[in-house]
């Protein structure tokens, strides 16, 4: 397993991250601890988990991933791991949060503690901002719409607020995730100017579907050195190809039907195809080229594996020994141009 500092941080983390949004919905307690053991014991030292957990959200279940999570944890060195949590966004409801979560003093107060309680854990190692307190589009939205501007706390007030989680010890180093360009840099041109915690990291979705990354947000984190936490490298289950052999195949996509718009696109099926054609004449199999195209990126601090079962976390985390030939590379590429991110 290759690692990789963070930002301008002294965190050293594993190039192959293991997701736990599953956990407490798709996953019991018992496949979660199965999961972790497995990813440690193939070198993962970190875990990125959120509030919000599981997935899809509900008022029944929110928190069950850090309590399951934390069950693991308090057995474990502490000191060799390197745990990430979130707090949740505003603007997309959440009632049963906060009564509507906020990114303040109050509810970032609020949030850390009740996530070092369920995870059982003094401290955490990354506190990430799940996604902005501005609008901005998201999870498959495209272009900037004006008139969807709302009420915000400033980004000072909210870097205020966590360099005192920082100062109080609850937090090491902070991060966003759904963020753009000009978050990421009003971010670190604010701690800069205020004497406040520098972002580490950013945490965004990245994947050979979308690679929208890779314009504006790498050159910005290139040059202010924040890193990369590669969400849904897999697209879904899409680069795994499952899907083209059975529209219907088991998966978050077809459990959940809130998840598919990202992936309802004209595009997607055709470039999942191609894809999955590299691969197999390659002699490999989708998931593990997709992932290992991921982690080759020069941007890419970490790639975060999301799994349901011990046996595909097993298949993913064998892609950390996988390279990809200049042939295969060129192929992608040639697939990219035709296919430029159907699925932002």
């Amino acid at each position: 397993m290759d690692y990789r500092r963070i930002g301008e941080s002294d965190l050293r983390i594993s190039a192959l991250a293991l997701g736990t949004m599953t956990f407490g919905e798709q996953n019991s307690e018992a496949d979660a601890h199965a999961q972790l053991d497995l990813a440690v014991s193939c070198g993962v030292n970190f875990i990125d988990c959120a509030e919000m957990y599981p997935v899809p959200p509900r008022a029944e279940t929110q928190g069950r991933t850090e309590s399951y999570i934390g069950s693991w944890l308090k057995h474990q060195r502490r000191d060799k791991l390197i745990v990430a949590t979130k707090i949740t966004g505003p603007s997309r409801g959440f009632s049963w949060i906060r009564n509507g979560p906020r990114i303040n003093r109050r509810h970032l107060e609020a949030a850390i503690d009740g996530s070092l309680k369920r995870l059982q854990t003094d401290y955490v190692d990354l506190y990430q901002i799940h996604w902005p307190d501005r609008y901005v589009p998201m999870f498959g939205a495209t272009g900037y719409d004006i008139a969807q501007e709302h009420d915000t706390v400033p980004i000072a007030e909210q870097l205020q607020a966590l360099a005192e989680l920082v100062k109080a010890g609850k937090v090491r180093h902070i991060g966003l995730s759904n963020e753009t360009p000009w978050g990421v840099s009003e971010f670190v041109r604010c701690a800069e100017k205020f004497g406040l915690p520098k972002i580490v990291t950013v945490q965004n979705a990245y994947h050979l579907m979308n690679r929208s990354f890779e314009t504006g947000l790498a050159e910005v984190c290139h040059h202010l050195q924040v890193g990369l936490l590669a969400y849904s490298p897999l697209a879904f289950g899409h680069l795994s190809g499952k899907y083209l052999a059975d529209p219907n195949a088991k998966g978050r996509i077809t459990l959940f039907p809130s998840f598919v718009q990202r992936y309802a696109k004209p595009n997607v099926p055709a470039a999942s195809k191609e894809y999955v054609r590299i691969a197999q004449e390659a002699g490999l199999s989708p998931a593990t080229m997709a992932l290992a195209f991921a982690r080759s990126r020069w941007f890419n601090s970490s790639v975060i594996l999301g799994a349901t079962s011990v046996r595909q976390l097993k298949e993913n985390l064998d892609s950390a020994e996988v390279v990809l030939s200049a042939e295969v590379l060129e192929q992608i590429e040639a697939v990219h141009r035709i296919y430029s991110n159907p699925a932002p």
